[in-house]
């Protein structure tokens, strides 16, 4: 999967991380294309909460051990 995301809080306002079949990941700076859209959502990370709208799988909150503050909107797609 590819993740394209716009917003505060990322090493760098547009960024595109890709996730490899084997675990593995790495991001690049701005938007790498093939897109194939999967899903759109908006994360917004205040302290040790994450609140994930996504159209797909609807609203999530979990809680993270590191703190943070970040606002997100993204776009996954298939590789």
């Amino acid at each position: 999967m590819k993740y394209v995301e716009i917003g505060l809080g990322n090493r760098w306002l547009v960024r595109t991380e890709t996730e490899l079949a084997d675990g593995s990941e790495y991001e690049q700076r701005g938007i790498v294309r093939p897109l194939k859209l999967h899903s759109v959502y908006i994360r917004c990370w205040m302290g040790h909460t994450v609140y994930v709208f996504d159209i797909r799988s609807g609203f999530k909150r979990t809680r993270k051990s590191r703190k943070a503050f970040k606002l997100i909107l993204g776009f996954s797609s298939y590789l």
